[in-house]
């Protein structure tokens, strides 16, 4: 989508963490080891729902589609960034930076939409469980989660056009370890208030409009809990919210501190160590936080390794 009249410039150096070899190299092993527990944990969940019949529902159905985003999240900029450790000069082409920055974007915006459908789904099954069954049937789940990611793909697709029909002439330097959208904003000549604009718009009208959504049905699931008679009861309901409320709050923090702001294209030091959490440290973590509490999926990996053992 770039021409040659349109940009002087057809490669982007990235600045990174730190040039120093014992910290690359620090980083390189700690980063691998991230990027693989992470897709190992998360083809775990899907495995384990697609196999497993009792964890065919709403909730474990949501859940898979998190795990592929989250995989899809680290794919993204991991890998590339495994390998700059590893170079002294960090380049990455216009071309592939913006398709980065693309695909961050519409996997954010997919995890914002799954993440109300998931306190969409807590709010019908705590609060009309005698309607859940109707209201949150297979069709109905399939078409809500096809929406996600139909929404998160178009949701960035006119602003990221906008932004790649802009000049490039320099400077061709980005302070960051990947292609955010904060970093590439600096890069573009002439007047760029109206692409700035559209980013600001779209992302903090999907962020904070999610983000009020997920808070009244959490409202409402707190108000329903308190009303239980029986405390055996509210410590049920309770712990069903708590690994999602944990995502959600790691999430929302990381996002609306990068995203949500008005200049989207300040750049701050503390944007890379944010940006590593909800790139790294939120897909890491998120199967732990669902897993670890969940005696559904603790029996079903269990008989899983049961069969294993009973094959070998």
């Amino acid at each position: 989508m770039l021409s040659e009249n349109q940009t002087s410039i057809h490669e982007l150096i990235l600045v990174g963490f730190s040039n120093t070899p014992e910290v690359q190299i620090f980083l390189l092993i700690l980063f691998l080891l991230a990027y693989v527990l992470t897709i190992a944990g998360n083809i775990m969940i899907i495995t384990i729902v697609q196999l497993y019949q009792q964890l065919h529902t709403p909730m474990y159905l949501f859940l898979s589609h998190l795990a592929l985003i989250e995989i899809g999240h680290m794919t993204n900029t991991i890998p590339k960034m495994l390998v700059d450790f590893l170079k002294e000069k960090k380049v990455i082409s216009i071309v592939g930076c913006f398709t980065q920055l693309y695909f961050n974007l519409f996997l954010g915006l997919t995890e914002n939409f799954l993440l109300v459908l998931m306190a969409y789904d807590r709010y019908l099954a705590i609060c009309k469980p005698l309607k859940y069954i109707t209201l949150m049937n297979a069709r109905v789940c399939r078409n809500l989660s096809l929406g996600c990611w139909v929404g998160g793909l178009l949701a960035p697709l006119f602003p990221v056009i906008m932004l790649c029909k802009l000049p490039f002439c320099g400077p061709n330097i980005i302070n960051h370890f990947f292609c955010d959208l904060a970093p590439v904003l600096t890069l573009p000549c002439g007047n760029k208030s109206f692409t700035e604009l559209s980013f600001f718009m779209c992302i903090s009208s999907m962020v904070l409009g999610c983000f009020s959504l997920i808070v009244v049905s959490y409202v409402n699931i707190i108000v329903t809990i308190l009303r239980m008679p029986s405390a055996g009861g509210r410590q049920k309901a309770f712990s069903t919210c708590s690994a999602h409320l944990i995502v959600v709050s790691i999430y929302y923090g990381s996002v609306m501190y990068m995203y949500v702001r008005p200049s989207v294209r300040d750049i701050r030091d503390s944007d890379k160590v944010v940006s590593v959490f909800y790139c790294v440290v939120t897909p890491f973590l998120n199967p732990f936080i669902y897993s670890l509490r969940n005696k559904k999926v603790h029996e079903a990996f269990k008989l899983m390794i049961a069969k294993k053992r009973a094959i070998i």
